[in-house]
């Protein structure tokens, strides 16, 4: 048993970035583990870092100073120079997004400005569990543990099980942030170790949500609604984009669809998630252009006209502003 014990610690995920002393995702004091790779593409996504599964080079080009030192220690040839200055006054180092980083870090290192760095590290799970428990203390205290977020969290389910298994172990509360578009197993062997589930409704109409998010929304709700019924405690997350998802009509779905779970007590209600543009500097680290040109947040009267649709049908709403 020892011997089995010892290989799942030394399991391996892909993950992005570590958070401490989260207070927006799940109760209390929480330290947040965002795991690399989502099958979603959501147009509004604050974590563009978190998408694809492979490494990838996050290129800062106001901190570069054309040094030239990240060029030759890269095995894959992503660094060059361009042979003048671009007349924007851009510096000549150039990323090639066309090739695939290898996750070695060598230009990360010798970079002097830190002006480059690489997404993507491969933890065991002794070690992320040795992050999580750094702040044990404030989890006793706030009532708050680990949530595992992303990116998808679903689609390393092994890894997340096995990691939840053991925070479930040790005492710490445990949640995941999902999009919910997964394998329902995938969903029920994470589900086996999670005390909640903040699980997100983008779009209740699923030609809407292929428009907004690339897939379709049948999956997900149907993972919902299998999850509530299993008894799993679940809290509805409502990303909302202006003159995407606010409208009257778009809510009153959302909330009918939900409707039936209301009485039901590992049914926790649903919190309101307002557009935020705090992710807009990483597509340009990335190379890639992001995709929303328009102004969508909402006004604080907007908010409140969305709470009141949903306190109509008596249901606990909450809207929480990173």
């Amino acid at each position: 048993m020892g011997t089995e014990n010892s290989e799942i610690l030394e399991r391996k995920a892909r993950i992005f970035n570590t958070q401490k002393y989260s207070i927006y995702d799940g109760p209390g004091i929480r330290t947040l583990i965002f795991f690399k790779g989502c099958p979603l593409r959501c147009k509004w996504c604050s974590n563009p870092e978190g998408l694809e599964k492979k490494y990838q080079v996050m290129f800062k080009s106001d901190l570069c100073i054309d040094c030239g030192s990240c060029i030759p220690g890269c095995p894959a040839h992503i660094h060059s120079m361009a042979d003048v200055p671009p007349q924007d006054g851009a510096p000549r180092h150039k990323v090639d997004p066309n090739i695939e980083c290898v996750g070695c870090h060598t230009c990360e290192k010798v970079c002097p400005t830190q002006a480059l760095s690489i997404v993507g590290m491969d933890k065991t799970i002794s070690e992320v569990l040795a992050i999580i428990e750094e702040d044990r203390v404030f989890y006793s205290t706030s009532g708050g543990g680990v949530t595992l977020g992303g990116g998808e969290v679903s689609m390393q389910p092994e890894f997340a099980a096995n990691l939840l298994m053991e925070c479930k172990r040790i005492g710490i509360h445990t949640a995941i942030e999902t999009c919910g578009y997964a394998p329902l197993s995938s969903m029920l062997m994470i589900a086996e170790f999670t005390d909640l589930f903040l699980y997100d409704i983008k779009q209740i109409d699923s030609d809407r949500h292929y428009e907004l998010t690339g897939v379709r929304n049948e999956r997900i709700l149907e993972n919902l609604q299998e999850l509530i019924r299993r008894r799993f405690n679940v809290k509805v997350r409502m990303p909302l984009i202006k003159g995407k998802n606010d409208d009257e009509t778009t809510i009153r779905k959302t909330v009918e669809f939900l409707r039936p779970f209301k009485d039901h007590k590992n049914f926790q209600g649903i919190d309101l998630l307002p557009y935020h543009k705090l992710g807009v500097n990483k597509y340009k680290q990335l190379g890639k252009i992001y995709p929303i040109t328009e102004d969508l947040s909402l006004t604080a009267e907007d908010l409140c006209r969305i709470e009141e649709w949903i306190k109509d049908y008596d249901f606990p709403v909450k809207v929480i502003k990173h």
